[in-house]
C-alpha cells in the first residue's frame, strides 16, 4: 500500500464507530450467538418463536451480548462457555424489554409496532418468561456456579428496579438518588453482569473481574441517561422509538428532573405537574416542554453526568493491558454518550 492509501485506510476504519469494529472483531463469535439463540427459540408452540422473533430479529447492535464476548477475550479467554453467556445475555434483555413494553404501554419498539401491540400482553409476558428460563438453561451449560450467582443476581435487581421504577412514575418529587437507583437496577445491572461474566468465565484475577463490573456499571448508566437525554434532543427514532415518547408517557427521567428542579415560576412548576404527574397532555405541549428544558440546559446537563460515569468507567478498563480491543471498549464509551446527536 502507498502512504496515501494507507492513511485513507485509516480514516476510513477510525470513522467507523467502535461498536462495528467490535462487532467485526468478533463477528465469528456473534455468529455463533445467533445460531444459539435461533436454536433456543424453538418450540411446539408457534407463539412463542413468533413473539420472541418479532423482538429479537428486529436489530439493534447486540451490545450487551458483545460485552460478554469482548470481557472474555480482553481475558484471555480460550473456551466457548462465553458464546453461551452471551445468548443468555440477549435473553435477558429481551425478556425485559417484552414485559417493559407491557408495563409502559409502548406503541413501538426498535422502530416496529411492540410485540405486545401485534399479539397481546399476555403472550408478550409470558414469552418474556420463556426467554428468562432458556437464560437459565444456557447458564447451567457453562457449569460455572459464579456466573449463575451474576446473572441470576442481575436478573433479580432488574425485577426489583422495574418495581421501583413504578413507585417513581409520574412522580416529580423523585429525587436524584432514587432516579439513579431506577437506572442502575433497570439498566446498568446487566451491563455490569454481561462484563462481569466474561471476566468470570475467564478465571481472571479478582481486580479484573471487578474492573469490569464497574466498567459495565457505569457504562449502563451513562448509556440510560443518554437515551433520557435522546427523547428530547435526538433525531427521529434515533433510540428505537419516536422523540417525545417518554414525554407522551409522562415518564420521570433526567431531563424532566432537571428541568423541574430549575423552573423559576409557579406556572412552570404546575405545567410540569399537569404533563408529567397527570399526564393531561395537549397540543404544543411538548413543544413549550423543549423549550423550558433547552432553558434550563436540562439534556446539557444530563449528558455532562453521563460523561462523568463515562469518565469512571473509562478508568476502570484501564487496569487491561493496552490493546486494539480495549481501546475499542474505551472508545465505545463515547459513542454510547454522545451517538445520534
Amino acid at each position: 500500500m502507498t502512504g496515501a492509501v494507507q492513511s485513507k485506510a485509516r480514516v476510513s476504519e477510525v470513522a467507523r464507530v467502535p461498536v462495528e469494529r467490535i462487532t467485526d472483531a468478533l463477528s465469528a463469535e456473534m455468529a455463533q450467538v445467533d445460531a444459539i439463540l435461533t436454536t433456543q427459540l424453538n418450540s411446539s408452540t408457534d407463539l412463542i418463536p413468533q413473539v420472541a422473533s418479532h423482538l429479537i430479529r428486529a436489530g439493534g447492535k447486540r451490545v450487551r451480548p458483545l460485552l460478554t464476548l469482548a470481557s472474555a477475550q480482553l481475558c484471555g479467554y480460550q473456551g466457548d462457555h462465553h458464546i453461551r453467556l452471551a445468548a443468555a445475555v440477549e435473553f435477558i434483555h429481551s425478556a425485559t424489554l417484552l414485559h417493559d413494553d407491557v408495563v409502559d404501554g409502548s406503541a413501538t419498539r426498535r422502530g416496529r409496532p411492540a410485540a405486545n401491540r401485534l399479539y397481546g400482553n399476555k403472550p408478550s409476558i409470558l414469552v418474556g418468561d420463556f426467554l428468562f428460563s432458556r437464560a437459565f438453561q444456557l447458564m447451567v451449560e457453562t457449569g460455572s456456579v459464579e456466573v449463575l450467582r451474576i446473572l441470576s443476581t442481575a436478573s433479580a435487581v432488574i425485577a426489583e428496579g422495574e418495581v421501583m421504577q413504578l413507585s417513581t412514575a409520574n412522580n416529580l418529587a423523585t429525587t436524584d438518588e432514587d432516579h439513579l437507583a431506577v437506572i442502575r437496577a433497570k439498566t446498568a445491572a446487566l451491563f455490569a453482569a454481561a462484563t462481569e461474566v466474561g471476566g468470570a468465565i475467564a478465571n481472571a484475577p479478582p481486580e479484573q473481574v471487578e474492573a469490569l463490573r464497574v466498567y459495565g456499571d457505569c457504562l449502563g448508566i451513562a448509556f440510560q441517561l443518554a437515551d433520557d437525554a435522546l427523547d428530547y434532543a435526538g433525531s427521529e427514532g434515533a433510540t428505537g422509538k419516536d422523540s417525545g415518547d417518554d414525554f407522551r408517557e409522562g415518564k420521570v427521567t433526567a431531563p424532566i428532573l432537571n428541568a423541574y428542579a430549575s423552573a423559576e415560576t409557579d406556572d412552570e412548576r404546575t405545567f410540569w405537574k399537569r404533563v408529567i404527574e397527570k399526564t393531561d397532555q395537549k397540543d404544543g405541549d411538548f413543544e413549550h416542554a423543549l423549550g423550558l428544558i433547552k432553558r434550563h440546559r436540562a439534556v446539557e446537563r444530563t449528558l455532562a453526568d453521563a460523561r462523568r460515569y463515562g469518565d469512571q468507567a473509562r478508568t476502570a478498563i484501564d487496569v487491561f493491558p493496552q490493546s486494539a480491543l480495549r481501546d475499542d471498549l474505551r472508545e465505545l464509551i463515547s459513542y454510547v454518550v454522545d451517538r445520534d446527536r
